[in-house]
């Protein structure tokens, strides 16, 4: 989403164009983000305020890949979480209880108000035996400000103290990919990848078996690919050129 579509609330040439010929086409389309704070329908009404009007069924997050790969291994389990609106509704959907009373996970997701309260609970809770899964492994995350620590920071914390990795349910995991893919009835060989981020939606779409389309509208600038061992089906300048594509 950030980086491919819109860039601090507006949105990026081109992409009003790509979703209304990917609509017009009657092409499934999903829009991924690892951001596990606003719920699909938080995520409406920021994309609308661009002017991209996608409907909710058509949003991706970690908060709601990670609901659903907890639910794969454990339904109706049990998880005491860190995190906003977008990830404590989407396991309240799945069906999950959020308790901090034995729980069968801690889950971590991104929040704006880390609470040093809650990440020693989580500590404690998974020195107790609960299993540590965290949304993404984003490290920073933007703001008009400059970055801010993320996911993946907090993560790390956690684990210098417990001793113990969490499993990362969001891009550059394929999971998140796969899960995509079956929530649209999509094959991986009809089905293309569109990222801003070499490290993270590249690599993701390549593991899953997809084509991939970097775009340079976000994080990874041209002269930066040759540094990953690794490449893109094609570069871009913008989503723009690929409204011919669809």
């Amino acid at each position: 989403m950030d980086g491919v579509l819109v860039h601090e609330g507006t949105a990026l040439p081109g992409a009003v164009e790509f979703i209304d010929a990917l609509k017009a086409a009657d092409r499934p389309f999903l829009i991924l983000t690892n951001n596990s704070i606003f719920t699909p329908r938080d995520l409406r009404a920021r994309l609308a305020a661009t002017g991209l009007d996608v409907p909710e069924a058509a949003i991706w997050t970690s908060a709601l890949a990670t609901a659903q790969f907890l639910t794969d291994q454990m339904p109706g389990g049990s998880a005491y979480v860190i995190g906003e609106a977008g990830l404590t509704t989407a396991l309240y959907e799945a069906g999950y209880t959020l308790t901090a009373a034995r729980p069968d996970f801690v889950v971590l997701g991104e929040t704006r108000t880390y609470s040093f309260e809650a990440i020693t609970q989580a500590v404690r809770l998974i020195q107790g035996g609960a299993r540590f899964i965290a949304t993404n492994p984003d490290v920073t995350g933007p703001t008009a400000e400059g970055d801010l620590p993320a996911t993946g920071a907090v993560a790390a914390m956690i684990s210098a103290a417990t001793g113990r990795e969490p499993y990362f349910v969001g891009k550059p995991n394929p999971m998140m990919i796969r899960s995509a893919l079956n929530r649209i009835d999509a094959h991986s060989e009809t089905t293309v990848m569109v990222g801003d981020r070499m490290d993270t939606d590249v690599v993701a779409g390549i593991e899953a078996g997809l084509r991939t389309y970097l775009v340079l509208t976000g994080s990874t600038r041209a002269e930066d690919v040759h540094r990953f061992p690794f490449r893109p089906t094609a570069v871009l300048d913008s989503v723009q050129d690929l409204i011919e594509l669809i």
